[in-house]
């Protein structure tokens, strides 16, 4: 029997590469939902050509419009958020997809590990904002985590076998992005176009613009703590601008492990839909003839504040990984209209972490209070921000 999916955040940029990875295994896995936010005709059009039982649009608003681009096709139409949640829990679906960008992935993914599905979790901020939380979930429910993520897919490779070899550190590589070179009044003046313009990866806007300003490899070092059990020690970055090496493990007798690949996110995204399997695909191959030369620089966080806010957030714990999440969040929605400065994100983002309410032991309703609350705070500061420019 096909595994039967349902993959959340469908016409996203993990969403469409998923999709492509399917459509090369018809025989292994059946796509039971597809769920988007608000974009209707990919996702009527992802309908008519996979066949699912059920379509999810989050914004209630678009209902009739998509029940409308579907009405040819025999697929069950369901609006909000709430019905998300709801489809995750169907006894017909194997495995969740988490795709979602951002703190609207939490619930859906949260609903998804109660009701015992497996997750290829593509969707950081569910541990970044709720990491103690997520972990107790899993243990209770038998639920099963595969990150797809290259970078933690990477990390998860590279231990398969090595229960109970002591770890001394995890390294996570960056490409450094599109300014790896720039100095620091070089980055006062870029603008969204250019932040875009990733040089080895296919990703979504906000994800890009993460990448860029290194705030994308600060949600993965939390991510990795709660996925692999480490500390903020134990967990570093290296920029290593090829996107060949995907991360690194280091073992206490020196050994090292490293997963290398193309920069190909379908790499990783048939790894976990398969996993413990790998299957034989036609997806590009690494050639290492045409990479002579594979370099590595430690960050700068002079230029790229992000990261170090990003280990402050994880070390101080609580709820200031999600409030460092929301600023950012509401930061890189400014940028990519126009309204800050690329450095500015970083402002936006400490300040909000400075003055939201700070608790060292949150649960599920005081991590939506924090996330509201920080998005409020850094919403305001913008506009300050805008009112002196």
């Amino acid at each position: 029997m096909p595994q039967r999916i349902a993959l959340l955040g469908s016409t996203g940029s993990i969403g469409t590469q998923t999709l492509d990875v399917i459509s090369r295994f018809p025989g292994e896995f059946k796509v039971e939902v597809l769920t988007a936010g608000n974009n209707i005709r990919l996702l009527a059009q992802q309908a008519a050509k996979f066949l699912p039982d059920s379509v999810v649009i989050g914004n209630s608003i678009h209902y009739h419009q998509l029940k409308e681009a579907v009405r040819d096709i025999p697929v069950k139409v369901y609006a909000g958020d709430d019905a998300i949640e709801q489809v995750v829990r169907g006894s017909t679906i194997d495995m969740v997809v988490a795709a979602m960008v951002g703190y609207s992935g939490l619930k859906p993914t949260i609903s998804a590990i109660r009701a015992g599905k497996k997750i290829a979790l593509a969707n950081k901020e569910t541990l970044v904002v709720a990491g103690e939380i997520i972990k107790k979930l899993v243990k209770e429910s038998g639920s099963k985590i595969i990150p797809v993520d290259s970078e933690h897919s990477a990390i998860f490779q590279c231990l398969a076998g090595e229960s109970g070899n002591p770890i001394e550190k995890i390294t996570l590589t960056a490409s450094g992005g599109p300014f790896l070179n720039f100095t620091e009044e070089m980055l006062k003046t870029v603008k969204p176009h250019e932040a875009l313009k990733h040089p080895n990866w296919e990703m979504g806007n906000k994800v890009t613009v993460d990448s860029a300003s290194l705030m994308n490899k600060g949600l993965e070092v939390i991510e990795a703590r709660w996925l692999f059990d480490l500390t903020p020690e134990q967990i570093k970055v290296i920029i290593h601008p090829q996107s060949i090496i995907h991360s690194l493990v280091h073992f206490a007798d020196g050994s090292v492990k490293a997963q290398l690949g193309l920069p190909d996110m379908r790499v990783p995204i048939l790894y976990a839909l398969s996993y413990p399997d790998r299957y034989s695909s036609d997806l590009p191959k690494l050639d290492l003839s045409l990479y002579p030369a594979l370099n590595f620089t430690e960050p700068d966080p002079s230029r790229f504040r992000n990261l170090a806010l990003a280990y402050h957030a994880l070390r101080q714990g609580g709820n200031m990984p999600c409030i460092m999440n929301a600023a950012n969040e509401v930061a890189v929605s400014a940028f990519l209209s126009g309204k800050i400065g690329f450095l500015q994100m970083s402002d936006v983002v400490e300040f909000v972490m400075e003055k939201t309410e700070y608790f060292a032991s949150p649960g599920l309703g005081f991590l939506e209070t924090s996330n509201t609350r920080a998005r409020t705070i850094a919403q305001n500061y913008i506009n300050e921000l805008c009112k002196k420019s």
